[in-house]
């Protein structure tokens, strides 16, 4: 049988492409989510198995990571996509969304990383996926406790790669403007359009394909594969 591929965050977005790919592929997979979304119950009627996690308090981490034990005894991939955009406000207590900021990005993956190390390895090298920002190498003046954890995320791929490297490869994809929201204005789409060489939001696809090809890699850890469009050198 298959091992599953693990991804948190997984009910929109990318999570949800991500999600979708595997599934097509009659590989299993595992999804949490934080609250139910729409797209949950197409997930569990395609197969999914999915688990609610609330990953801003280290007891829900914890039952999370048994939870997982509980479904399975190997795990083909671990992709850390759950995340947050708190920004920082005038009436918001700064030490309170660092914490959050920390906890999320950092905490969550670093424990679950640990907590299901016993199930990388089994059928092959696994692989460990941490979905970060372009912002880790910029930094954003509207959200630096936001940037400062992907960066902390980051960092954190080189020290799991050399930990695990006999039992899986974890890397990093920082992507940039993949995919406008709602809230996108004409005016923001438009102001997008400048920030990099590419035209702004490719889609969820880009971000499917850079996995697909890290997980096809034989030869690739400790790394962070940038998806921004060339928006570095702008």
């Amino acid at each position: 049988m298959r091992a599953p591929v693990l991804i948190t965050g997984a009910t929109q977005r990318i999570g949800l492409s991500l999600a979708e790919h595997f599934m097509a592929r009659d590989i299993p997979v595992i999804v949490t989510y934080r609250r139910p979304k729409s797209a949950l119950t197409r997930l569990q009627q395609a197969g999914a198995t999915t688990l609610q996690a609330d990953f801003a308090t280290n007891e829900g981490i914890s039952a999370l990571i048994s939870a997982v034990k509980d479904h399975t005894s190997a795990l083909r991939a671990i992709i850390h996509n759950a995340s947050d955009w708190d920004k920082e406000q005038d009436n918001q207590d700064p030490a309170a969304l660092m914490a959050k900021m920390m906890q999320v990005h950092v905490s969550a993956p670093y424990q679950i990383n640990l907590g299901l190390q016993t199930l990388l390895g089994h059928q092959g090298l696994s692989d460990i996926i941490h979905m970060t920002d372009f912002v880790t190498r910029t930094g954003h003046p509207r959200q630096i406790a936001y940037a400062a954890s992907k960066a902390a995320l980051d960092n954190m791929t080189l020290s799991f790669a050399t930990l695990l490297a006999d039992q899986a490869k974890v890397n990093s994809i920082a992507p940039a403007l993949l995919m406008f929201t709602a809230n996108d204005d004409a005016s923001s789409r438009q102001k997008a359009q400048h920030k990099q060489l590419l035209a702004p939001a490719p889609g969820p696809q880009e971000a499917v394909s850079t996995v697909e090809y890290i997980m096809n890699s034989d030869y690739i850890t400790g790394r962070t594969l940038h998806l921004d469009g060339g928006r570095h050198l702008v």
